[in-house]
């Protein structure tokens, strides 16, 4: 078996597609290309649309997948493109396609989740073997199938000091506690505990576009323009979601434009700015929350995903949590656009060698299990 490894992640900001290419020879994974293209305006509409029931529903996530698959083939051509290799060179892709419902646990008590992809399309488009659907298998263990990467987060951060805790803000914002990693000097990685803690970027890019045309706000400075609504950041905060203990995952079936209009409604007169600086100062107490609620004796908060580019964010976080160091992952040897897609490939490498990849104390499963179905090239 080969070291290199392709990860491709597209996330719940909906915004387009990151792709890592990975080196594993040393052991921990070493990034030799990143690659992103985003996704038309017209294309993330249909896949937001797709988060909620509509019509002929079948068939058009039948298309968007094919779609994607198209798109996700062209990211790998990228990468492989400047790395100057063959595609027999890489041992896999890890492709974890696009999430458009996550309902774990209800329904039947297993719920599902759903992730909208065509592996078997990319497979023949780009000749390598693919690794995808990595969720489903946890949910059908009794888990939550989310957040997967605490484990990556181990591997690739629970090394050296002790109390760190890893943060990833993408569009959900789901935090990894590796203060339990060592044990007296043994590996304890079952006690590790992540679980997402509610929006990240999702309902700020929301706001932002809605109001700006931007997709995103850019380091943050239109929320920074605006005055903080203490009135609606205590009821944002009032969401039940944040006092559920983990295991527990969200997305947008909840956090979504629909709860977010409910919200406002009883503050009709918002000025949209201060709605922004509100959402993003919610943001980060929701997370401060948790590292304080879990994790008292955390020292260093490593931030990964979109937004540990938010400068205002990060800032808010730092205010937020004073006696703890707030870093970007850059620092530690990931940028932050290039943690989740790497895990992906780290997940794919773990499918093709049979070995578990899920931790029960994060998922809540009745145990860890080898994650992904194998589509051969």
């Amino acid at each position: 078996m080969g070291t290199l490894y392709i990860g491709l992640m597209s996330g719940t900001s909906l915004d387009g597609l990151d792709g890592v290419l990975v080196d594993f020879a040393s052991g921990s994974p070493t990034v030799l290309q990143h690659a992103y293209r985003p996704f038309t305006a017209a294309f993330a509409a249909e896949l937001l649309a797709l988060n909620s029931p509509s019509d002929n529903e079948v068939h058009r996530v039948a298309l968007a997948a094919n779609a994607l698959a198209h798109a996700y083939a062209l990211v790998v051509q990228d990468l492989l493109r400047a790395a100057d290799l063959p595609a027999s060179a890489v041992d896999a892709i890890g492709a974890h396609g696009q999430t458009i419902r996550h309902r774990p646990q209800e329904f039947d008590t297993h719920g599902y989740t759903v992730q909208l992809n065509n592996p078997a399309m990319l497979a023949e488009l780009t000749g390598i073997d693919v690794v995808a659907d990595f969720r489903s298998r946890d949910v059908a263990a009794g888990g939550q199938g989310a957040p997967l990467v605490p484990a990556f987060h181990v591997d690739v951060f629970g090394h050296g000091s002790d109390h760190i805790c890893a943060l990833n803000i993408g569009g959900i914002a789901n935090l990894t506690v590796l203060t339990a990693v060592r044990e007296n000097g043994l590996a304890a990685d079952q006690r590790v505990l992540g679980f997402d803690c509610g929006p990240g970027n999702v309902l700020m890019d929301y706001w932002c576009l809605r109001h700006t045309g931007q997709t995103f706000d850019r380091d943050g400075a239109w929320a920074d323009s605006g005055t903080v609504l203490a009135p609606l950041l205590d009821q944002l905060l009032a969401e039940p979601y944040f006092a559920k203990a983990p295991p527990k995952s969200t997305g947008r079936d909840l956090f979504n434009p629909d709860w977010l209009s409910l919200q406002l409604r009883f503050h009709p007169a918002a000025h949209s700015t201060d709605v922004q600086a509100t959402l993003c100062e919610w943001t980060a107490q929701a997370c401060a929350n948790d590292v304080q609620r879990h994790a008292p004796q955390t020292k260093l908060l490593i931030v990964c995903g979109g937004g540990a580019l938010n400068g205002s964010l990060m800032r808010r976080l730092q205010t937020a949590l004073p006696h703890v160091e707030v870093h970007s992952s850059a620092k530690h040897g990931l940028a932050p656009l290039q943690v989740e897609a790497s895990a992906f490939a780290w997940l794919a490498r773990k499918a093709l060698l049979r070995e578990p990849a899920s931790l029960q104390s994060v998922t809540g499963a009745r145990g860890a299990r080898v994650l992904g179905a194998i589509y051969p090239r």
